[in-house]
Parts: structure tokens; sequence; C-alpha cells
């Protein structure tokens, strides 16, 4: 099916029995009566399991002269030692940018260089510490991002360009011009990667694995050791966190796969937690100036904002400037992005990649100005609110409601009675503050597919879609129970195996808008086998029957087995328009008048998505998206050992992560709009979009309390004291 015009009226949704309600997640029990079987602890999927272990390099780059296993291997119950040294580098999957395994060059930290195999977890660490490493070191590196921005600020061709903007800024009433820092961070999922993987003949492969995307995973699979994809299967079936960093293969499914061809036997291994911060990928640092030039009407003139972020060679980085080019209204803009190459573990995406750590400068910057112009912050935003693609004024978004964010958020959150002057209110020795920042994300989609069968009245669908923690079992079960006319205990959902049709996945806020625009292909396709097998045209399904001129069946009535296969594409229509997602964040915190300590009081998200798909998961993604954005800007900050060339705070005690306690109250608001352009449901993503300003917001809010900025992520109280007002 081709998505080739905007959705019109849509009986099966607009006003619809399941799409859009609430609904309890429907893998829920399982998971809170711990019997959800994740990666690591799928026992049953394979008799004769061993355990692998992992070694990882202690330089950041450099040669391995040799390697000295013979310890180990000769330690109690170890079936196997492979090191780097003893196969050739293995070939590298499109979007891996770090070579996972094989031969003597050194990348990055942790890079992994040898997997042990033993019959236990306890012994296969143990032996793995037994190995010695003779390494080359590679001449020092430079680690200076600042450095870098310094030399290549203003050279090449910007992204976008728009106008003169040296103009505008000559021309402005009021300029803000600043530096921004936002840090590296990790995504530090509660679940580690992991993978059990059975290769044990050399032929056929089987990885029972954690990871969002199954299609992705299994040609990256195919190509890392050169064999067919076809001779490949991957389940994933549940994923304890993931944020983009389950997006590609990594080195617990490759060094499972190594040790079970060696052995001969199935082989489980989860990468260390250290590892998750130097073997893994994670959100670059940024180094950011954003200059902005205003009239005295409280609008924008100019927009100049320049970035740079850090990879290994090949990689993509961080662009802080995806959101840019689309967010505000303004008469003319520079945007340009800078990817600087540094012998670092891998940046990657992370949730929002871009948007998150450019809305954390963006919306600082925006506050900055309103300051500078006498403007209300929520105000100058509206002011300059635009209903088309401000880097290309011909293309009008499909959907915005910007404005409506803001006054709607202003309104519940009582902005009106805020504290206006910085450090100007107080409870006991508590300052309070409030901050306002704008969110955005675009609408990505992606080409999805499904398998629909119906057999006494049950309706099973098959997919190899994930489910993140972000309810998509939930969702696609609602979407397949909407269009069939089936009660959602009728419907079967399975995911994530390579052996369903290939879905969008779960990444970049495609996955919920992608996968049941594909579920909704298949059951169509499926309504139409029926018809045709009934010999009726246009029927009607409800309450478990389908009807049509005289023809009124239960579907479990139907002999046999039918079913269907199809998948959504995308119709180049959807390229007149700029999809994406908006929303509003509201903060209010306390910081101690004594100390600089911030507390978090209440957080207000207010959301323009398209429709909400289920109220109760989309709440969940938009929560929990909030919570890590309060992480990212109080705490978060992977520490860079520049001598050693490695994050040292590699564990969840030395990073921290925000959590329940530290958020005593927050509300979410759906405006619940319908985006026609989007797809057939008229939906649009959100798990991603509920992080984009969030930060911002909460350093507004701060400066609000004690009137001092801070542009240097995290806000720590460091950062603060200084500048407190007298006791």
């Amino acid at each position: 099916m081709e998505f080739n015009q905007p959705a019109g009226e849509n009986t099966l949704f607009d006003g619809g029995r399941v799409v859009g309600k609430p609904h309890r997640r429907v893998e829920g029990p399982l998971k809170v009566a711990g019997v959800a079987p994740y990666a690591y602890e799928r026992h049953d999927v394979v008799a004769g399991q061993l355990y692998g272990y992992p070694l990882g390099a202690g330089i950041a780059h450099g040669r391995i002269r040799s390697i000295d296993a013979g310890a180990a291997r000769a330690a109690p119950g170890v079936r196997a030692v492979v090191t780097a040294l003893d196969i050739e580098p293995l070939d590298i999957w499109d979007y891996n940018v770090a070579r996972l395994f094989g031969g003597d060059v050194v990348e990055h930290y942790h890079q992994a260089i040898a997997v042990v195999v033993a019959e236990s977890f306890e012994q296969a660490r143990a032996a793995a510490a037994l190995i010695e490493v003779d390494y080359a070191p590679g001449d020092p590196a430079d680690y200076d991002l600042d450095a870098a921005f310094r030399r290549l600020e203003g050279t090449g061709e910007p992204g976008t360009l728009v106008g003169d903007v040296e103009a505008a800024f000559r021309d402005a009433a009021a300029v803000v011009d600043q530096m921004y820092h936002t840090p590296s961070q990790s995504h530090m999922m509660m679940e580690p990667h992991a993978s059990v993987v059975d290769w044990s003949d050399g032929g056929e492969m089987t990885v029972w694995t954690s990871n969002q995307m199954i299609a992705w995973n299994r040609q990256a699979l195919a190509t890392t050791f050169g064999i067919d994809p076809e001779r490949i299967r991957v389940e994933s079936p549940y994923v304890g966190g993931g944020f983009g960093g389950k997006l590609w293969l990594r080195a617990d499914a490759v060094l499972a796969a190594i040790g079970s061809r060696e052995v001969g036997a199935p082989v489980k291994l989860a990468l260390p937690r250290p590892f998750m911060m130097n073997n893994t990928t994670h959100r670059s640092a940024t180094v950011q100036r954003i200059r902005l030039a205003a009239g005295p009407d409280g609008k924008l003139k100019g927009i100049w904002h320049e970035a740079a972020s850090h990879s290994l060679p090949g990689g993509r980085g961080e662009n802080p400037t995806a959101q840019t080019p689309f967010f505000y209204g303004t008469e003319t803009m520079r945007v340009q992005n800078h990817v600087v190459d540094m012998k670092l573990p891998e940046s990657s995406d992370m949730r929002a990649p871009g948007e998150a750590s450019g809305l954390m400068a963006l919306e600082i910057a925006m506050d900055e100005m309103a300051e500078a112009l006498g403007m209300d912050p929520v105000r100058f935003r509206i002011v300059n609110d635009t209903q088309v693609n401000p880097s290309n004024p011909e293309q009008p978004f499909s959907e915005r409601h910007f404005v409506e964010c803001l006054e709607r958020g202003a309104e519940a959150f009582g902005w009106e009675t805020r504290n206006t002057t910085p450090g100007g209110t107080r409870d006991g020795q508590w300052l309070v503050g409030h901050g306002v920042a704008g969110a955005f994300r675009g609408a990505l989609l992606m080409p999805s597919g499904a398998r629909a069968v119906l057999e006494g009245g049950r309706l099973v669908v098959e997919t190899d879609m994930t489910d993140i923690g972000t309810g998509s079992y939930t969702i696609l079960g609602q979407t397949a129970a909407e269009v069939m006319g089936l009660p959602m205990e009728a419907v079967e959902m399975r995911l994530a195996n390579s052996a369903f049709p290939v879905s969008s996945g779960s990444g970049g806020q495609f996955g919920a808008a992608s996968s049941t625009a594909g579920v909704y292909a298949a059951c169509m396709a499926l309504r139409e086998r029926i018809a045709g097998h009934l010999g009726v045209e246009d029927p009607e399904f409800r309450d478990g029957r389908v009807i049509a001129g005289n023809t009124n069946m239960a579907l479990a009535e139907l002999e046999g087995q039918i079913e269907a296969v199809d998948s959504m594409e995308w119709g180049d229509f959807q390229s007149r328009y700029q999809m994406s997602t908006f929303g509003a964040h509201f903060v209010e915190v306390g910081v101690h008048a004594a100390t600089g300590e911030v507390r978090v009081r209440r957080m207000l998200a207010v959301v323009d998505s398209g429709r909400i798909l289920n109220p109760v998961t989309a709440r969940s993604q938009l929560i929990g998206a909030m919570t890590m954005g309060v992480g990212a800007a109080l705490s978060e900050e992977m520490a860079l050992d520049t001598a050693k060339g490695m994050f040292a705070n590699h564990d969840l005690a030395g990073y921290e992560v925000a959590v329940h306690a530290d958020i005593p109250e927050q509300e979410v608001i759906f405006l619940d709009t319908l985006d026609g352009v989007a797809s057939p449901l008229k939906a649009k993503g959100v798990g991603e979009l509920g992080l984009c300003g969030v930060a911002a917001a909460l350093a507004n809010a701060v400066y609000n309390a004690t009137g001092v900025r801070v542009r240097d992520y995290p806000v720590t109280l460091d950062k603060i004291i200084g500048g407190l007002p007298a006791i």
C-alpha cells in the first residue's frame, strides 16, 4: 500500500473504538512479574549455553604487539579464548564506524580485543583478567573541542544560508552572541547490550539479542561475517531500553557469535557496565556559538548558529544545529555544523540526536534575547512562530500548533504568577525560579510491513517491529483491533523476529507512526481477502463480525486460515510539506540560597504530535523523556580522561541519571492534533520530542531563581554558588 495523498476523514480512526483510547500495556504483566524474557535471560531458547566475557583494549589508540592468553586458556572451566590477533579484521557494515573485532589496530579505549568462553560467567570473567597484552600506543591525541571549533569557525560552506545575515546583525535593535557547551552523554540504559548466539555448526546463525532494528542488525551481522543474511535469524522480543544505543550491531553479538563458532555450542554474552561508556556509542559533546538579531518588535531578523562535535573518523558526530533551520521564523539565517575527528569511542545517535543538544543551547539563547528586549519569554517565542519552513518559505508545515502549546502550557502552569525578577522569590532557604523552552523534533517515517492471519476469530499479526519499552505491542494491537473490528483480547502481536515482515524498527521517533501504518496496510489487505472470500464489496468490520448487504457473519465462523501481507510505502507528496512535532516545557525549580543545590519542584509538557495513539503509553514516553532531560541538565556528563583517551566515570555510580525521587510532579498535556499528511492514522512520533528543550527550560529556571546564567552543562552547584544573591 502506498500513502499517496493526505488522509481525509477516516471512520476507522476518527472517533474510533480502540485507537487513541487509553489501554494498559499488553506485555505489562510479564514485565512486572519479572518473566518477560530479555536477551541475556533467555535460558529456554537453546540448550547448553556457555558464557562469554570480553576483554577491552587498555589504550585509546595504537597497535597490539602481542596477546598472551595461555593462562586464560588453562583456567578452570574455560572452553576457548579468541583474540583479535587470531582472526583478520572483520568487515564494517554501513552504519558502524568502529571495527568490532579482529586485527592488531586499536581505534578506541575498550575496543574488544578478546573473548573468553567458559562454563560459568565467573570463570569467564576470571580468565579474561589473566590475559596479558603488550601495546604499541599511538601518539598523544588532541581532545580539545573548543580549540577545534576556533580553528573551524567560519570555514566551509554553511548547511543553511538564507539572506544577508551580516546585514541583519548590523541593523538589529538587540543582539545575543554567546557560546554554549554540552558534554558527552551516555545512553546508560538499564539493560546492557546482550546476546545469546547459536552458531555452533558454523552454518545457520540464530541470535537472540537486545536490539532496536531487527533488519539492520541482521544485515550488519551478514556483512560483518561475510555470510548470506538468509542464514541468520535475529530475535529481540523485549528490549530493556535502547535510546539509540542499540540501533546498530555492537560487540556483544559479534563476540558471542565468534565464541559459539569456536566452541561448537551456544554462547551468551553481556557487555559489562564499563563497556557501555567506551565500547558502545554515546552522544558527542558539542561547542555551539549562537547569535540572534531582533528588531524592536521582537521579531528575529537573523539567526547564526555554528557548532562542532566529535567522532571517530567517518562518523556523523552530533548535529546540534538540526532544529535551527526549521523552528523559528527569521528573515535571515546561517547554520553550520562541523564534525571533528577524535580518537575517542564512537559517537552516534542518542535519543533526539541533534535537537536534544541543540535546544539545550538555542532555547537559552531565546531566553537571553527575550530579556534583552524586555519581553516575556513565552510571548517572544509566540511572536516568532511561523507556519512555513523558515529555510524554505515555499514549504508549509503539515501541521504546526506551537503557539497553542505555549499558550496552553502558560495557562496550566500559572505562568502569569511566576517569578519575574531573577533571584526575587524565596521559599524559606530556597530561591524559586520558573523557566520555559520550546520543543522541536522532525517527524520521520520509514517503510513498514506486517503479516495478518485470521483463524477462528483470532487475529495474529507478525512484524519485526521492536518494543524498546515504548508500548509497541499495545499500539500495534490497538491498530489491528480497530481495523478488523475485533476486541483487543482477540489480537495477538508477535514482534521482533527476522522471519517476520520488515518494519520500520524503533528509532528516530519514526517507530510508532510507521509501524502502525504497516499494520494498517496488512489488515486492510486482510479485509480485502475476506471480502473476496465472501464475494462482497466494501464490507464493514465491527464487533467481531463482517457486514455487507445480506452478509452478517462472525469472523469466527470463517473457515480455515486467511492471511495477508502488506507494507506501507510513503508517497512523494509528503515532500511538499515540512513534517515536524512541537512542544513547550515549563519547569519550576528551587535553588538552595546557601549551597546552590538545584531541586526540580514541578514540570509540565504540552505536546503537538499528531494523533496520540494511546495516552497511557504516550504519557509514559513523555515523562521518561522529561526525566532524561533533567539528568542532561543537572548531572549527566561523561568525564573525559584526556591522558588515557577514555571516559572515566563508566558506571552508574559515577554517571548520575535522574530518578523518580528527583521529580515530585510531572504533568503532560496532549493537543491530540490530527496530521493527515503524516500517516493514515494521522499520527507522528512523540518519544524523542519529550526530551527536546527540557534541559534549557531547567537552566532558564535556575537563572530565574538566582540571576546566574549557566551556559555550560551540566548545571552543577559549583557553577552557581559564586553568583548567588546574598542571604
